[in-house]
């Protein structure tokens, strides 16, 4: 009888700082050659769960242990972390912090080197994972130049010279464009094929994820495994729901018409779905308006007119002779590819770089402005709240912009602050250590700190990337009660589909450098050229529509959009 390669039996593990355990009585088995998907929100455990696969627990994070852990064979707890990595090798979310090579030749034979493998293997080795990988033309680059779906390929190349048993990959499609994210489900597929390793996959995004076969899918909520199932098992249920994780798009749309999930024989992708007639008819009452209803005049409050920019001469990218208008009260999504120029335009508006055309503000030229006046009109949030923070304190973090912008009378600053915490729901927390937040509550933080100095557009990138669905909803729910009751101009930069098409007005798609299209969500989502050219997806909406054959696609993308948002509304 075959082994399992990875056992917990009645473990719970407790970090030496926390007053309870992370993990609470697991008991999981999973076999050689499985692929395993383990989702939750954030807090529930998985990267704890993760540490004990490749033994940073109990090697490096200490903590207390209850019942047994194995990893092929061998206890965490007599297992050093030296010998774990020659059966566990793990993919880390953000690429970057995995290089240390110069070019990713020297990355790829990094672990080769240490394991003193004679020169003649190494070359064999290295050129065997390129080739697989397709990563031959950039073997003498610098892995840092690379896009975000060449970094993950070259990370995953570094640690499959090691032929370790289990790989682990901790949120792989987090900072990835929607293309990209595909095509590495599908690397990671072929990979299993030709190696037959354990894969264990950490991801929030669902849909993304299941696009590809799994064996499994782990849910975790407050450090338990709550749900061990198929995903054609899981989906039929409301375990994802109610754990805070959002199920696929076309399961949503289904539940929304009313179709009795019990009936369906496999729901683990649209193209196993039945056509049958009263699917057909239950589908099609999901119909709504794909114009927007706004009898106000439009008021441009930002023009850019022709703005170009190169990094260097020889750079055709990243943005040549780009044209919009962002008017007062826009809710606005930038989308496109990695490398696509999303982030130099916001350098452009905000005024960190120079390049050439017209940018406005209402009709004013901003080339003769500073940062810091632009900063008093146009906000800039970045990605990642902790290169924002500078203060330990939630209230000097949100106070210093107005500090710093030559306020000297406390009073007025401790009114300007108190008023934006409570906007931002952090009101209760003004006296907290920002070290004491959660994720989603630090992103507030710096919107707070934003928002103090009463900009009317509010530029953000990538707000929800890597969020569960809590904190996900949270933020987006704040930023569209700042548009709706406060009047703010939101601009996002974002590569999820399904936000843009819950909370955005319009969509500027942008592909190498140039602007393809501004249109509506609900638009783009069924343009198939220009979602191809821009490395987007169509949503499983869209998939579901066409094979049930719907009159109008986007009449039926805008009725569930709408029909999620009335739920939402009525929620609350």
């Amino acid at each position: 009888m075959e082994k399992p390669i990875i056992s917990f039996k009645d473990f719970s593990f407790q970090y030496v700082s926390q007053a309870e355990p992370t993990l609470k009585n697991i008991n999981l088995e999973i076999y050689p050659g499985q692929k395993v998907l383990i989702a939750g929100p954030s807090g529930s455990g998985k990267s704890t769960l993760a540490k004990c696969l490749n033994g940073l627990i109990p090697n490096e994070d200490h903590g207390e242990i209850h019942g047994s852990c194995t990893i092929n064979g061998r206890a965490i707890t007599e297992t050093s972390l030296f010998d774990l990595s020659f059966t566990t090798s793990t993919i880390l979310q953000d690429s970057d912090s995995q290089f240390i090579g110069l070019t990713v030749a020297e990355d790829i034979a990094f672990a080769l080197e240490n394991d003193a493998v004679s020169r003649a293997e190494m070359q064999q080795i290295v050129d065997k994972w390129a080739t697989e990988l397709n990563l031959h033309d950039l073997l003498n680059h610098s892995p840092q130049e690379l896009s975000g779906g060449q970094k993950q390929r070259v990370a995953l190349a570094g640690v499959l010279v090691d032929g370790s048993p289990i790989l682990l990959f901790d949120e792989p499609l987090a900072n990835l464009d929607p293309v990209s994210g595909h095509k590495t489900m599908q690397l990671i597929e072929q990979i299993q094929a030709k190696t037959n390793a354990t894969v264990i996959i950490i991801e929030h995004r669902l849909e993304e994820a299941l696009t590809c076969p799994l064996d499994r899918v782990l849910v975790m909520s407050d450090g338990q495994i709550i749900a061990d199932q198929t995903p054609n098992e899981l989906l039929r249920t409301d375990i994802l729901p109610n754990a805070g994780i959002r199920p696929p798009l076309y399961v949503e749309a289904l539940k929304a018409a009313n179709v009795d999930l019990t009936k369906i024989p496999d729901l683990a992708s649209v193209q196993k779905l039945p056509v049958l007639p009263e699917i057909t008819q239950a589908l099609a009452t999901l119909k709504g308006s794909t114009t927007l209803s706004n009898n106000e005049t439009p008021v441009p409050q930002l023009s850019l007119e022709n703005v170009s920019f190169s990094y260097s001469a020889e750079q055709k990218y990243p943005l040549s002779n780009i044209s919009f208008t962002v008017n007062a009260g826009d809710f606005i999504s930038i989308a496109g590819q990695n490398g696509a120029g999303k982030t130099t335009l916001v350098k452009l508006i905000c005024g960190f770089l120079q390049g050439s055309g017209k940018i406005t503000w209402e009709n004013q030229d901003l080339a003769q402005t500073s940062i810091k006046e632009r900063a008093e009109k146009i906000g800039y949030v970045m990605q990642d709240p902790n290169q924002m923070i500078s203060q330990k304190m939630i209230f000097d973090e949100v106070a210093l912009g107005l500090r710093l912008h030559g306020i000297t009378d406390e009073n007025e600053i401790k009114q300007k602050v108190a008023h934006v915490l409570k906007i931002c729901g952090l009101y209760p927390f003004r006296n907290w250590p920002i070290s004491a937040l959660s994720y989603g509550q630090k992103k507030r933080v710096t919107i707070a700190s934003i928002l103090v100095l009463e900009p009317k557009l509010i530029i953000l990138d990538e707000p929800t990337a890597g969020q569960d669905q809590q904190t996900y909803t949270e933020i987006m729910q704040f930023l569209q009660e700042l548009n709706e009751q406060h009047g703010c101009t939101i601009i996002i930069i974002t590569h999820d589909m399904h936000l843009m098409l819950e909370y955005t007005k319009r969509a500027l798609v942008f592909s190498q450098g140039q602007l393809l299209a501004d249109l509506t969500p609900v638009q783009l989502l069924s343009q198939t050229e220009l979602l191809k050219q821009a490395d987007l997806r169509q949503t499983s909406l869209y998939h579901l529509a066409q094979k049930y054959q719907l009159a109008d696609t986007d009449s039926f993308i805008a009725g569930f959009d709408q029909l999620v948002h009335q739920k939402g509304e009525h929620h609350e």
